[in-house]
């Protein structure tokens, strides 16, 4: 039998660190060089003692990564003739991305048509829309009930969860809503969900077949409205006036399956809706065996007063689904938040949420039990809208008069952000990018249209700002950024 052929081998490009695992880093090399064909199958490697001595290792180094590559089957051992590569196909090297296929299926084509840009992410500033004031978390309790859950935790908790949440969580959710929001339900009604996206992404899912008119507010929350194209339903975009979404105009759309709103505090134009409109809506699902998807994320602040009573409290017919989050309350990275479903629908839905996601993270759930079963949470939401209130006023008190093409700032009596109207597209466009120079965040109304049923161009244009994210100080000094970038 005739022998291999010698192998050309590339000593240079194989640069070992001595700081490091030297067998290790040498398998990683030749893994390489067979996986991309260079070192192509049957070729036979260099003798261990020859690439010792080449790469200024021990011989006891080259047996080593000889020994992990025959173990995973790169490399074949043949007594007294040496190490050849195996005999398999390497693999195949990654396309280019001009040559590269979307694959087919109508899901992919939805998500990849209607994806969403990325989140602002980094430390917050002014004037980021979405973020409460977590700077006042009290993370020093937090942490101390983490570690003593942690200590010692139940065995119970340790396998797996209930789909539908923590028992006691659930519990404590529904007696908050009872009191603190006038919403009666039952524990059993509550599903714990990974933040408010992923309760309105289960309600597209379950509710709606490809084809399903879904009604939206517009402008709305976008994110909402993606997940319901992402579901295949036809998005009808509604408008809204001062007293919220128009029910006239809902009731006109033929075959509406389902509408979604943000009613204690819309986003993004700050409107609440009327308790008219309230009786409109519900009126509305039981004529068209409809169903409404109240959004509450913005429910417990409010400044003048109580906080409104949700539009599920007034609910006698099993129509409205309520969204609820902590991520407004506590911080966004929590990802913890829950639907209040009709009876009948809490066991689909949590066996539903159980194909994605066997159950929530057992330690968080059991935390935020704990936090609010102590009295900490009501604390804490006390504590965020007198916060949130006194950084409203920051901003209502310093924000710079006679902006040209700008209207004056709105009353804002509930929420974390405010909106207020702009001459034109052109305008709104200079204006953000004056405050973006300075390093100040604002957002252009003019996102969260629909194209679809939006009015004339020039009258999407607006600004949209947050105040909680930042305390007074902060607020003050990207007021006075705006000043010179708008002089």
């Amino acid at each position: 039998m005739a022998d291999a052929p010698a192998l050309p081998f590339d000593f240079a490009g194989i640069h070992l660190d001595p700081g490091q695992g030297l067998a290790r880093q040498l398998y990683r090399a030749l893994r390489e060089r067979i996986l991309d064909g260079r070192l192509p199958g049957g070729v036979r490697l260099p003798a261990s003692r020859d690439l010792a001595q080449r790469l200024g290792v021990s011989r006891n180094t080259v047996m080593r990564a000889f020994e992990q590559l025959h173990a995973e089957g790169y490399v074949d051992g043949r007594t007294g003739d040496g190490t050849y590569v195996g005999g398999f196909a390497s693999a195949p090297k990654a396309p280019r991305p001009s040559a590269a296929r979307w694959p087919s299926g109508a899901g992919l084509a939805r998500a990849r048509e209607h994806a969403r840009p990325p989140l602002r992410s980094g430390p917050p500033r002014a004037f980021r829309v979405g973020v409460p004031a977590f700077d006042l978390f009290p993370f020093d309790t937090w942490s101390r009930l983490q570690a003593r859950f942690w200590r010692k935790p139940p065995p119970e908790a340790l396998g797996y969860g209930d789909p539908a949440g923590d028992a006691q969580l659930r519990e404590l959710i529904a007696a908050y809503l009872r009191t603190a929001r006038g919403l009666h339900c039952d524990p059993a009604q509550v599903v714990i969900t990974c933040g408010a996206q992923q309760a309105i992404g289960l309600c597209a899912q379950l509710l709606l077949d490809p084809g399903d008119r879904v009604a939206v507010e517009n402008p709305g929350y976008r994110a909402a409205a993606h997940a319901f194209t992402l579901a295949g339903a036809r998005l009808c975009g509604v408008a809204l006036d001062a007293d919220g979404l128009d029910t006239a105009e809902l009731a006109r759309l033929p075959d509406c399956r389902l509408v979604y709103l943000t009613p204690s505090h819309q986003y993004p134009t700050g409107v609440t809706l009327s308790l008219a409109r309230r009786l409109e809506l519900l009126e509305w699902a039981e004529r068209s065996d409809g169903w409404i998807l109240e959004d509450d994320y913005d429910g417990e602040y409010r400044y003048d007063g109580t906080p409104l009573a949700p539009l599920a409290a007034l609910d006698r017919q099993g129509r409205v689904l309520y969204v609820g989050t902590f991520c407004k309350i506590a911080f966004p990275a929590l990802r913890l938040g829950y639907l209040v479903l009709p009876a009948h629908l809490a066991e689909v839905f949590a066996r539903r949420r159980s194909a994605d996601m066997r159950h929530s993270e057992v330690g968080t759930q059991a935390v935020m039990a704990a936090f609010i079963a102590e009295g900490h949470f009501q604390r804490h939401v006390r504590r965020m809208r007198q916060a949130a209130r006194a950084r409203r006023d920051a901003l209502l008190r310093g924000w710079p008069q006679d902006i040209a093409g700008c209207a004056a700032l709105p009353p804002v009596a509930a929420g974390l952000h405010l909106c207020v109207r702009v001459e034109s597209l052109a305008r709104e466009r200079e204006l953000i990018a004056a405050a973006e120079s300075v390093g100040v965040e604002l957002n252009g109304l003019s996102e969260y249209w629909l194209e679809d049923g939006a009015p004339a161009a020039e009258c999407r244009a607006g600004l949209v700002l947050g105040f909680a994210a930042v305390p007074e100080a902060a607020i003050g000094e990207a007021l006075a950024a705006l000043r010179r970038a708008w002089r």
